[in-house]
């Protein structure tokens, strides 16, 4: 596999910053409705955790679109339609207890994660920062395993559960998108100084 180094393009490179600005903006504003008023909340707790794939399919089809369509983009297209369906199915868990949903939300962070890690992979020789987007992806189908495990362990369970999760997921995509906006900065410069 070469470097993400290699034939990145600034159109791409300036949009995927935008975009993952975007998406570490609105997993933050997710984090903090949980914290401050989720779980204090359950009908607010069981509206975010429907939100939480939604938004993931929303954000798919946003970065497919801009990027060729979803037929040129055939692992995002998948997670839009695995997350589509995930929504449903959290709907649905929350009315079994929150052992069954956490279950459901984990089945969703495996296969999101290794879909996200395949679009990184495609994506290696186009675009910068997509090594961060490879652990993030990663990370998450580990932590899918990780609620599998606290699903059937027994402990109190609720929306801060999955707060974890969407922290790292908020990390991981504005490391991306910094690093991605300093090598556009940095290619621009050389540019104009050439």
């Amino acid at each position: 596999m070469k470097s993400d180094k290699s034939a990145s393009s600034p159109t791409t490179n300036q949009w995927l910053a935008a975009y993952y600005f975007l998406r570490a903006g609105v997993s933050l504003a997710w984090i903090a409705l949980a914290v401050l008023l989720g779980r204090h909340d359950a009908a607010l707790a069981a509206l975010l955790l429907v939100i939480y794939p939604a938004w993931d399919a929303f954000a798919n089809y946003l970065d497919a679109r801009r990027n060729g369509g979803l037929i040129r983009n055939p692992t995002q297209t998948l997670n839009l339609v695995i997350s589509a369906v995930v929504t449903v199915a959290i709907g649905w868990a929350l009315t079994l207890g929150m052992p069954a949903t956490i279950k459901v939300f984990g089945t969703w962070a495996i296969l999101s994660g290794l879909l996200q890690l395949a679009t990184a992979v495609r994506r290696w020789k186009t675009s910068s920062g997509q090594w961060v987007m490879i652990l993030s992806g990663a990370q998450s189908a580990a932590a899918g395993v990780f609620f599998f495990k606290v699903a059937a362990s027994g402990a109190a369970l609720g929306l801060v559960t999955v707060a974890p999760y969407a922290t790292l997921g908020a990390v991981y995509f504005l490391i991306s998108a910094v690093w991605l906006r300093v090598r556009n900065r940095r290619r621009h410069a050389n540019a104009r100084a050439g």
